[in-house]
């Protein structure tokens, strides 16, 4: 009788949650343990009630790194909030730790206070070893762990015990693990399991064993929950009061993809993927490879080089020619880039950026190819540059590349990063309906007078005409040798020469009549600090602005989706601050640029480890840049 109490006051509490603003959660472990799925199940889960949420997948960069070793932790942050959030958060409120090597890496990113579910399997003496702790030494312990709620589970134990029933291998029944995990944190903060267990149907509806085995893991984990008598508080967060309309939760590469194929809908072209895979480019090949209904061309080409000139001929052939790839698959691509310019043909290249050089950090995120995507080509190269924000943004950015590609006959590059293109957000879709046509039309003998034809004639915006190949009395000669003004053949005349230089700069720069003014996200029109960004840095530069605006500081923020040109009153705006910061997950570059073509003394603050930008570190440098 002297437990009734006790479970009478559990019961309380697990029907009446406990109400929250927003959590952060991190699920760490090996490779193997699942722990990128468990996050995003988590995170469709929290979209489906309608939460604001921001995700940071965070893989390990070997491919098979040992088994529990610091190398091969693959981790998978999560914040979903019942208000706007802009960032996965800069902690954690919750860690699961799966063996000891996940919660060495990530302990230091655990709020004082926090939450660590550990799976106690995975701290016994060889895990402990590979994860470099000392001989003898257990965080479990030695006191390491105070002043954090610490749950301990044997997930391992729990696991094989709910599928003792199962002919199942051990492996196999170990790799339900993560199931049970999600399970247990779907009762903590009293969740529904059904769309995930939808999703086990879906995954494995041919494999009667596993789906079974899953799903029995994950009600044993939630039934955990319900039993167990050493943790029993729960907790819901409210959904979140969002702009109306009908909403998805959307990763960076996926909305690229959507956005390249609505964007060929739009302009009734075919599109056209010459690709070779890349982390983390591969999966907009995997996306557009799923959508052949929309009439779309997915190619693997054998290397960097075949991927962007199948891509050339495709838009030579008066399809809509794509190209994505990263960094190093950039470099390979430069002289195929040059000859998109010289025959002045539509192209977008994606470049979704890593840490660099070389093979540098091919999981990590950097901002790195800014520079590269700026100049890094031979000879006088000018290609419009733009850059996405966010990862629901990718789909607006990449329907404008396609435009400024097809419009003025140029290449493109969109920029994206590693921390956009595997981050989620809730993404309000837009109705096709809604969505501009891209209007264009080919040269063909209905429409041109001028006799014979003038391949490198030139409208309003400086762009020559797109003819299809074939089309009689229209013929021309391409390549990449300098062509003659308006008649298109060979020309090695010097001064015919630097008029083409001249002219297809001046066709980029046109482009600045052709895209939107820029506008500040936050704050006043003159102040003292403007916070200029671009790409990845938008969540934490706008919550550290609105944070220091909500303490009457006076700082503003503006971030730049065009920067090749930029637009046109970029300059006035700048000139209406005191100070100017650029934050940049590199060593300088936009700021290069900035200070290069408006003679302005801004001020860089640069990241370079692979991991974005938090909202703490930015504060702090912005107050002190205000007080200085």
């Amino acid at each position: 009788m002297s437990d009734l109490p006790a479970r009478n006051n559990r019961r309380i509490m697990s029907e009446n949650p406990a109400i929250l603003q927003e959590v952060v959660i991190k699920f760490a472990g090996d490779s193997g343990d699942g722990m990128q799925l468990t996050g995003t199940q988590f995170t469709n889960n929290s979209a489906l009630l309608g939460l604001d949420l921001a995700t940071f997948p965070d893989f390990p960069a070997e491919i098979r790194a040992p088994i529990g070793t610091l190398p091969g932790v693959s981790g998978f942050q999560l914040r979903f909030s019942s208000d706007r959030i802009f960032t996965p958060g800069d902690e954690c409120d919750v860690l699961v730790a799966m063996n000891a090597a996940a919660l060495k890496v990530n302990l230091s990113s655990l709020k004082k206070g926090g939450k660590i579910i550990i799976n106690t399997d995975g701290f016994d003496a060889k895990n402990l070893r590979l994860a470099n702790y000392p001989d003898g030494v257990n965080p479990m312990d030695d006191n390491s762990l105070d002043g954090y709620e610490v749950i301990k589970m044997d997930v391992t134990k729990m696991t094989r015990e709910a599928l003792k029933s199962f002919t199942l291998g051990t492996k196999e029944k170990d790799r339900a693990k993560n199931m049970f995990v999600l399970g247990f944190l779907y009762w903590m903060y009293n969740r529904s399991m059904d769309n995930t267990i939808r999703f086990l149907e879906e995954k494995f509806n041919k494999r009667a064993d596993i789906l079974e085995s899953n799903v029995l893991a994950l009600k044993a984990g939630y039934h955990f929950g319900d039993t167990t008598e050493t943790f029993s508080s729960r907790y819901e967060v409210a959904k979140a009061k969002m702009p109306s309309g009908k909403y998805r939760s959307i990763m960076g590469n996926q909305a690229l993809a959507y956005g390249l194929i609505a964007a060929a809908q739009k302009s009734g072209l075919t599109l056209f993927l010459g690709s070779y895979p890349i982390t983390p480019a591969s999966d907009i090949l995997h996306e557009l490879s799923r959508h052949k209904s929309f009439g779309i061309k997915t190619f693997q080409a054998e290397d960097e080089i075949a991927a962007i000139t199948s891509a050339i001929g495709a838009s030579y052939g008066g399809n809509l020619g794509v190209t994505t790839t990263s960094g190093p698959g950039m470099a390979l691509k430069t002289e195929a880039m040059g000859l998109a310019v010289m025959l002045e043909i539509p192209l977008v290249i994606c470049n979704i950026q890593r840490g660099g050089p070389s093979t540098g950090l091919p999981t990590k995120t950097e901002q790195s190819d800014l520079l590269q995507a700026y100049y890094g080509r031979n000879g006088e190269c000018p290609i419009p540059v733009i850059a996405s924000s966010t990862p629901s943004d990718c789909f607006e950015m990449a329907f404008e590349a396609v435009r400024i590609a097809i419009q003025h006959m140029t290449p493109v590059i969109l920029l994206s990063d590693g921390y956009i293109a595997n981050g989620a957000e809730p993404w309000k879709y837009p109705s096709a309906a809604d969505l501009p046509e891209i209007k264009f039309e080919f040269k063909s003998t209905a429409n041109f007078t001028e006799s014979p034809y003038q391949p490198y004639a030139r409208d309003e915006k400086g762009a020559r005409a797109w003819v299809i190949p074939g089309t009689a009395g229209l013929e021309h000669r391409i390549g990449g040798l300098e062509k003659q003004n308006i008649t298109g053949n060979i020309s090695y005349d010097p001064s015919n020469h630097q008029t083409m230089v001249k002219i297809r700069q001046e066709k980029v720069d046109k482009v600045a009549d052709y895209i939107p003014e820029q506008k500040l996200d936050s704050g006043p029109e003159k102040g003292k600090v403007l916070v200029l960004g671009w790409g990845s840095t938008y969540g934490a530069i706008k919550s550290a602005c609105i944070e220091l605006q909500a303490q009457g500081m006076s700082v503003s923020h503006a971030h730049l989706k065009y920067i090749r040109p930029f637009p046109k009153n970029l300059g006035e705006i700048i000139s209406n601050f005191e100070k100017v910061l650029v934050p940049e997950l590199n060593n300088g570059q936009l700021i290069r640029i900035i200070r290069d073509q408006f003679l302005v003394d801004a001020k860089g603050y640069n990241k370079i480890m692979g991991v974005p930008l938090t909202k703490k570190e930015l504060v702090e440098t912005i107050s002190e840049m205000l007080h200085s």
